[in-house]
């Protein structure tokens, strides 16, 4: 038994490794402040220690502990050169996410700042515009979900939209691309983006994405069932994360800190919040989780509330008119 358990100890210990080396490597091919040569070569060296740890580990029993010694030393200076990387505002921004939102708020007067609003001719080809509007919490009457289908249905992107009775206000969260980025979901898990919230006009926000996307994405409108007072704290903590954002930049992380994470993240200010389930991680079925959880309208079954839900027809026709929110809901209670 002492044998047996000897063995198991020693395959965890090279499993912990073995994964400490692959998140390592990565940490040093995205972190190192070195051309694309050096990273290369810094993660590839990175990566033969970690497995000749391993090999000592499990071949060379004099040997071993000295080996695992040494990896956990290397691995402890990947994580300062981790902990090193700072989060920040002042970059060669992409044009699409330059300009940071604010809000200022007096009373139940919330006036929101740097609302994006660009006339698009294509994905990359746009004017850009913002406004200032300032909104009533009083009139805030309903909170929509919006989920944009873009890689199968177990990847969306999801956000928010607050209507404050004809006039709605749609906040995206996104990563903060610099000027000629590429986004990259593994580049994602490294401090690679800043946090970005995209506080924009629905003729902005999603129209782009059912008019101008190259493909399309598919995007479904669902209205949340919940109080107004719920609706107020999360809204109220929305311009609370846009305005810390402002002054403490944070990192985006493709799994922890992200579009759906955030919205939960958010939503925890009021008492009777969802928890959170691996549908929050599996984006796309983001939506099928508040309809079983009760926030969507359970008087139709999902599949048809998904149908009804389908705006890109409806986002087409209404293209540039003024009353978009309004069209692209038609049909919907």
């Amino acid at each position: 038994m002492k044998k047996v358990l000897q063995v198991v100890a020693l395959g965890l210990m090279a499993l912990a490794i073995l994964a400490a080396t692959i998140w390592g490597a990565l940490a040093l091919f995205y972190l190192l402040p070195l051309s694309t040569a050096l990273r290369n070569a810094a993660a590839f060296t990175f990566a033969v220690l970690g497995v000749v740890a391993i090999a000592a580990l499990l071949f060379v029993p004099r040997g071993r502990w000295y080996g695992a010694g040494a990896f956990v030393v290397l691995f402890g200076l990947t994580l300062l050169i981790w902990s090193g990387a700072r989060p920040s505002n002042d970059r060669k921004w992409a044009t699409e996410v330059a300009v940071l939102p604010y809000a200022t708020l007096h009373g139940d007067q919330v006036t929101v700042h740097n609302i994006r609003n660009f006339d698009y001719r294509s994905d990359d080809d746009f004017t850009p515009a913002y406004y200032d509007r300032t909104f009533d919490l009083n009139r805030l009457d309903r909170v929509d979900l919006i989920a944009a289908y873009w890689m199968g249905p177990a990847i969306a992107h999801v956000f928010v939209s607050f209507g404050f009775g004809d006039e709605y206000l749609p906040i995206s969260i996104e990563v903060r691309k610099e000027r000629g980025e590429p986004y990259s979901s593994l580049a994602g898990f490294f401090r690679q983006y800043e946090l970005y919230y995209v506080v924009a006009d629905e003729r902005d926000v999603i129209r782009l994405r059912t008019n101008y996307r190259e493909p399309a994405e598919d995007v479904y409108l669902y209205r949340l069932t919940a109080p107004a007072s719920n609706a107020r704290r999360l809204f109220l903590d929305y311009m609370r994360g846009i305005n810390e954002l402002r002054e403490r930049p944070q990192f985006y992380n493709t799994l922890t800190t992200n579009c759906t994470t955030l919205i939960l993240s958010h939503a925890a200010v009021n008492p009777d919040h969802p928890p959170f389930t691996w549908k929050v991680l599996l984006s796309g079925y983001v939506p099928e989780y508040a309809y079983e959880v009760g926030r969507l309208d359970r008087s139709l079954p999902f599949r048809e509330l998904k149908q009804r839900a389908h705006i890109n027809g409806l986002a087409r026709s209404a293209d540039t008119a003024d009353d978009f929110s309004h069209l692209i809901r038609l049909g919907m209670p």
